[in-house]
């Protein structure tokens, strides 16, 4: 009995022990991209792929090509966090499903019944999508984040083109005094720019990457005015006069949502408290009068 338990601790630490190495490891897919274009080969030439690596484009070669779109497509909505790329990403979402399957055996092993197997089953999936959950979920805040900065940063960009600077320069001056993920992004957007790509595509990848729709109806506006010689000064006031009304009307939508989300927590949960703490003593009393009769 002692030598089962002892291989079922084993069983559940080992896969969790191996996910923490390979998703902690350094990246040297990067690594070896670096050595290449600089002409240079690591000496142990022979063992180009480490485990990691292999695992991962193993991975990356069996998950289906539209899901790992969406998957990339999430990871840019979060800002691509430099310790979790997509490779790693999918690398370590099968090894969290077989750390799933593996709990669910041993509790179908216990108890062997209908309700366990389809808890095994939904822990595995859980434990499979845990990373696109989180992943979206910081996506969401960002975007969240991104929405609130806009109005104030157009505000910023056009104090500093009406003082007479150029609109990328104004740009890099909102996204130097900024600390948020907008300013991040107009950095990346300049860094693009100063690479040799055009400022049209540069501005729409930008677009693309964040998704949303208050800044793609300002990158456009601004396309437009780049294409049609509009003064951009112009373009910023209207804008930002758009953005800053729908960050009151999102605020007062949210407002006007309260009463409805306070309801259910106050009918479940506060009221039946309430009516405990009213009427409990006069029940008491009613069945005490009842049972002397």
């Amino acid at each position: 009995m002692q030598t089962i338990a002892y291989a079922a601790i084993l069983a559940v630490i080992a896969p969790i022990s191996i996910m923490t190495w390979l998703a902690f490891t350094g990246d040297r897919a990067g690594l070896r991209n670096i050595q290449a274009n600089l002409g240079r080969r690591p000496a142990a030439a022979g063992s180009a792929l480490s485990t990691s690596g292999q695992f991962a484009a193993l991975s990356l070669k069996i998950t289906p090509k539209g899901y790992t779109v969406w998957l990339d497509k999430q990871l840019a909505g979060a800002g691509r966090p430099k310790d979790w790329p997509l490779g790693r990403v999918i690398m370590v979402k099968p090894l969290l499903a077989l750390a799933g399957a593996v709990m669910g055996v041993f509790l179908v092993a216990g108890s062997p019944t209908a309700v366990n197997v389809v808890l095994m089953l939904g822990v595995t999936a859980l434990a499979y999508f845990v990373p696109d959950i989180l992943i979206r979920n910081n996506a969401q805040k960002r975007r969240e984040k991104i929405k609130l900065e806009l109005p104030d940063t157009l505000d910023q960009m056009l104090i500093s083109v009406q003082a007479g600077l150029g609109f990328e320069t104004a740009m890099a001056r909102a996204g130097q005094n900024g600390t948020g993920p907008l300013a991040d992004e107009l950095i990346r957007t300049l860094q693009d720019i100063q690479v040799g790509r055009s400022r049209k595509d540069a501005y729409l990848a930008m677009a693309q990457r964040v998704d949303v729709a208050d800044l793609r109806s300002f990158v456009r506006a601004v396309v437009q005015a780049d294409a049609y010689g509009i003064a951009i000064a112009n373009v910023l006031n209207s804008q930002a006069k758009d953005m800053r009304v729908k960050r009151r009307q999102r605020a007062e939508e949210h407002a006007m949502k309260m009463p409805v989300k306070m309801l259910f927590p106050l009918i479940f949960t506060i009221l039946p408290t309430l009516f405990i703490v009213l009427l409990g003593p006069t029940v008491l009393s009613i069945l005490e009068v009842f049972s002397h009769r």
